[in-house]
């Protein structure tokens, strides 16, 4: 946007619509420029006529384009609206300390005009909370250099996973990536190791997903009867024995904690991750408690043309776990991208009411079924069936647990170089009870 210029005869002022506001819609442009102008007094210089885009009549609702001009009342009624309305209080830039903005630089392995990729390192968490004082947002400032706009976060990481992290640089960026990841269009590639060995060694996890009841949100559980669609594909790199698995993951939807709670529901806890794999979740000999999960790739469209493609490389823990497991890094790097597309929103929808619908058709069932009441006692001295079918017992009968637990589909079963199988079902987990 360049500055305001006032038209000497009438006061008005007029701004030229910046390419970082392409697309945006009026009222918008006035949050981020004129921030202590409100909607209402807005809607009120667009009904008298006031406020033009490119000389023509506007409404808060308009979308604008780079190049256009606005012409805007002259500051002494923004004064006058401050009167009435209370001005919105505008971000000040923090000043970080010498080390901080170090750290802060030291994280990023990409950068352009529109967007960094930090390497965010495990044990910082990405946003702020509950006795929570250092985290990535806190030092985008750091990041700023001489844009006016601040860096902004676009999806974010668990504190304790490691990996590639994208920032937009500008808001017409962060409009852009934030399409991306909700469209499912951005690729995200994990790498984790995990307890015992998958027996399908490339598989579909889709299990939905919801907040544990009783702990406040702090954790998800796989939920059948309520919980969001969810699904994750995996690949098994490398085995060490029966002992351990390297695998890759390939999130396809954006669930809190998806891959640690599909991993543990289908029997194999990724490694030092105690909240959803207990005490099973920690392996012996040296290795080390912290969670090994690292966002290794990501790829997203770019905003202007081509695509963000940047590898991540890995924390020193999870670096020595490898070796010391005797596995080769080059393996993993050298898979090819899983080019299977994510289902859209509109499938995802349809699944899930599809999903809510034979739930509610089980539990019509189940309350009829409670009513009913037993002939009685036959010529033959035994007593009748009931007329109708009562409540079924066995797997699938309580609600909220998977009917045969949990689906995975796949092929290759028996995994790289070993012979038989096992289960890949959990051995407990959300669908036990």
């Amino acid at each position: 946007m360049t500055a305001g210029k006032n038209d000497s005869d009438s006061g008005f002022r007029e701004f030229n619509v910046g390419f970082d506001d392409d697309g945006i819609r009026l009222d918008r442009w006035f949050k981020r420029h004129l921030p202590d102008t409100s909607f209402t007094t807005v809607a009120m210089w667009a009904r008298t006529g006031q406020l033009r885009v490119d000389g023509a009549r506007a409404t808060p609702g308009d979308r604008i384009a780079a190049g256009q001009m606005l012409r805007v009342p002259p500051p002494e009624a923004d004064k006058a609206a401050a009167d009435v309305d209370k001005p919105r209080r505008v971000r000040e830039r923090v000043i970080l300390s010498d080390e901080e903005t170090e750290l802060a630089q030291s994280m990023v392995i990409h950068k352009d005009f529109q967007a960094f990729v930090l390497n965010k390192p495990p044990g910082l968490a990405t946003q702020g909370g509950t006795k929570t004082t250092q985290h990535v947002d806190g030092l985008l400032d750091g990041l700023q250099y001489d844009n006016e706009g601040r860096p902004k976060l676009v999806h974010r990481l668990d504190k304790d996973t490691s990996g590639a992290l994208l920032v937009a640089r500008t808001s017409r960026a962060a409009a852009f990536f934030a399409k991306a990841f909700s469209g499912r269009t951005a690729r995200k590639v994990y790498w984790a190791l995990v307890v015992d060995v998958p027996s399908i060694e490339d598989g579909m996890i889709e299990l939905p997903i919801g907040k544990q009841p009783g702990t406040g949100g702090e954790k998800m559980h796989v939920d059948e009867a309520e919980g969001a669609p969810a699904r994750t594909r995996y690949r098994v790199i490398e085995r060490a024995g029966n002992r351990a698995a390297w695998v890759e993951l390939q999130p396809f939807t954006g669930r809190t904690h998806q891959l640690r709670v599909h991993m543990a529901a289908i029997g194999h806890p990724i490694v030092g991750d105690g909240k959803y794999g207990g005490a099973a979740a920690f392996l012996t000999g040296g290795i080390s408690r912290k969670m090994h999960l690292h966002a290794r790739r990501i790829k997203v469209d770019h905003p202007d043309g081509g695509s963000i493609d940047v590898t991540a490389g890995l924390p020193t823990h999870f670096e020595e776990s490898l070796k010391q497991l005797g596995f080769d890094e080059k393996l993993g790097d050298a898979l090819q991208l899983d080019e299977k597309t994510a289902p859209t929103r509109e499938q995802m929808k349809s699944r899930a009411k599809a999903h809510a619908k034979s739930v509610r058709k089980e539990r019509k069932g189940e309350r009829r079924g409670r009513g009913v009441v037993e002939d009685k006692k036959p010529a033959g001295g035994k007593p009748g069936a009931p007329k109708t079918g009562g409540p079924r017992t066995g797997a699938g009968s309580t609600f909220g647990a998977p009917r045969s637990g949990p689906r995975v589909e796949g092929a290759k079963p028996g995994g790289r170089g070993r012979s038989g199988g096992k289960p890949s079902g959990p051995r407990t987990g959300p669908g036990s009870r």
